[in-house]
């Protein structure tokens, strides 16, 4: 793909961005630059080579999953200033 300063112009104004004369030739020059490089590594041949969603191992390193006995509803219940049906009643804050 070949950077010009109309597709600076554009993007630019797509971003609503003002840029100067000096800005629009630096930024014509940086990003051919960078399509270069990206154009560089479209050279690699990646046949063989099997996707990555993490450059290291990643294992899980939380704790298992384990159920336990709980806290007894009625004595947590104790401490509301209100319940209902076994759940904390709170005032209706949505109208």
């Amino acid at each position: 793909m070949n950077i010009t300063k109309e597709t600076i112009e554009n993007v630019a104004n797509l971003a609503r961005l003002n840029l100067t004369e000096q800005e629009k030739e630096k930024l014509t020059s940086d990003l051919a630059g960078i399509l270069a490089w990206v154009d560089k590594l479209n050279e690699l041949d990646t046949a063989n080579v099997e996707p990555l969603s993490h450059i290291l191992p990643v294992k899980n390193v939380f704790r298992e999953d384990k159920v336990e006995k709980s806290y007894d509803r009625e004595k947590i219940l104790a401490n509301a200033p209100s319940s209902e049906d076994g759940c904390f009643k709170v005032p209706k804050v949505v109208e």
